[in-house]
């Protein structure tokens, strides 16, 4: 019987391996995959490598956000429920509530929508804002701004203004979304501001026909344009809150090494920080600094979007922040009260942000350098990045 005749990626592999010797064996058995599967063929393949090269930001964004959204999701329900609370309540108390009343899927409720949604957003996000930090810093001969990448403050001015574009047209499109999820996070307590009892909570698509319809009566928005309830203050919130993300991280990383073509160069001596945990480190400390500042209006946000969502008669931003810091006329708070009450949940917020942000630059970072130094096929002939 004859021999199946090689495909030109497995006699390249073999012939690699009797120049090389023992040392490069294993690498060839890494580029020699299944030829009869397609998929593995694909992945095998010099179109598959041209697609991440082609959509490299896509990629990274995307595969970074899957998995950092996943691992915050549960704080970041705790925390939309903690500025929605009409009592205080401590965090591991309201934990036990969520567990104690609906187990653990309760931790995750409406978690599909930003799941898919959010990586979506962070891909666009991260195109927008890398393509305009190349415009403005590319030579004013070839079609740009001529921005230096050697100035701390150019660098960071330029993470600023791409952070302000991507956050300001984002928020058009995640609106929606965002209700959506604070509608799912929040069905206990809009309920109970309804005088409903909740036995089953619905599904996801059952809230957003909810909303369309204006299920919760009295001044509840209806049609298509109350999917965009809050839309001002959710624009005002991503362009400051994502300008001022990117000034920071894009800031530090230039102050502890970073060099002009990207690649992490040696940290200052006042820094003695591993090159792999940096990304880590300026993604929750630009998460959690950002977040901090535009904490309130989130909670303004989410409060104003949460009366929407049940009924209750509108209060305006304004309205709505003076209530929040003085309390109600029958019991008043003082303004170191209402100070804190703003900052409900900044906690648990916090530590979300340092996960998230600080896996997501990190994952990041990794599938980017990846894509970089993975073994590539140029139809049919394996090459390498250069190291």
């Amino acid at each position: 019987m004859d021999r199946p005749q090689e495909t030109a990626t497995q006699t390249i592999n073999n012939d690699e391996t009797k120049e090389n010797g023992n040392g490069n064996q294993n690498e060839s058995r890494r580029l020699n995959l299944v030829p009869f599967n397609p998929i593995y063929k694909w992945i095998d393949s010099g179109e598959f490598d041209d697609y991440l090269r082609a959509h490299k930001a896509v990629v990274c964004a995307t595969t970074a956000s899957l998995l950092s959204t996943f691992a915050g999701y549960p704080l970041d329900s705790l925390k939309s429920r903690l500025q929605a609370s009409r009592v205080p309540i401590t965090v591991p108390r309201l934990a036990r509530t969520i567990l104690r009343e609906e187990g653990i899927a309760g931790f995750y409720r409406g978690l599909w929508i930003p799941l898919v949604t959010i990586s979506a957003v962070r891909a666009i996000s991260f195109t927008i804002y890398n393509e305009t930090k190349e415009t403005l810093h590319k030579p004013i001969e070839q079609g740009g701004y001529g921005w230096s990448k050697d100035s701390r403050l150019s660098v960071g001015a330029s993470g600023a203004v791409g952070g302000a574009l991507a956050g300001g047209l984002i928020s058009v499109g995640s609106t929606p979304f965002e209700l959506v999820k604070v509608r799912r996070q929040l069905e206990y307590s809009i309920a109970a501001a309804k005088g409903i009892h909740i036995v089953k909570p619905p599904s996801t698509w059952s809230a957003v026909l909810d909303i369309f319809r204006g299920g919760s009566g009295g001044g509840a928005p209806k049609g298509i344009t109350a999917l965009w309830t809050g839309l001002r203050l959710h624009f005002i919130r991503d362009t400051m809150g994502t300008a001022l993300y990117f000034f920071e991280y894009d800031s530090m990383r230039h102050l502890l090494g970073r060099l002009p073509n990207n690649e992490q160069g040696p940290t200052p001596v006042w820094a003695p920080i591993p090159p792999s945990f940096i990304p880590f480190v300026c993604g929750s400390l630009a998460g959690v600094s950002s977040w901090a500042i535009i904490y309130p209006l989130d909670v303004v946000k989410t409060k104003t979007q949460q009366r929407a969502l049940a009924g209750e008669k509108y209060r305006g931003p304004f309205e709505t922040l003076s209530r929040l810091i003085r309390g109600p006329a029958t019991a008043p708070r003082s303004h170191f009260d209402g100070f804190m009450r703003l900052y409900r949940g900044l906690g648990v917020s916090a530590l979300r942000s340092v996960t998230t942000h600080g896996l997501l630059w990190t994952i990041l970072d990794s599938v980017s350098s990846w894509i970089d130094k993975r073994p590539y096929r140029d139809h049919g002939a394996v090459t390498y990045w250069p190291s």
